[in-house]
């Protein structure tokens, strides 16, 4: 089973950046964290990497209700969805799968929120 969503998409990586949290929003995320992989590796260990961000993606009322089916889920949120750029310029998105992440937690409420929240994710995925 795969772990993740993706999708090469023809944009610059700004753009991407731009889209993706478009999409989310539309689809009833915030990006609740913004990490920048490619600066803090510069700043932490002097090494350079290419564009790579993971935004942690949120949508309250799902997150909610899996936090009332499942109290230690905190863990596992928010939903990273990271865009990435390859040395070959090209551009790539990629969004986590909850219900692969969330597979070992034997809970069909916590099951069904994880669904609803797969879906989104792969539309927003999609729409890219």
């Amino acid at each position: 089973m795969d772990y993740h969503f993706s999708k090469t998409v023809a944009l610059d990586f700004q753009a991407a950046v731009d889209k993706v949290t478009g999409e989310l929003k539309a689809r009833g995320f915030g990006i609740l964290t913004q990490i920048d992989v490619r600066h803090t590796l510069k700043a932490k260990l002097g090494v350079d990497f290419q564009p790579y961000l993971i935004l942690g993606a949120c949508n309250p009322p799902l997150a909610y209700r899996a936090l009332q089916a499942e109290n230690k889920i905190g863990t596992m949120l928010p939903c990273n969805v990271i865009v990435q750029q390859h040395a070959d310029g090209k551009v790539e998105v990629s969004a986590v799968d909850p219900v692969a992440s969330m597979a070992a937690i034997e809970n069909a409420e916590l099951a069904s929120v994880a669904a609803e929240v797969r879906s989104r994710l792969q539309a927003v995925v999609e729409a890219l």
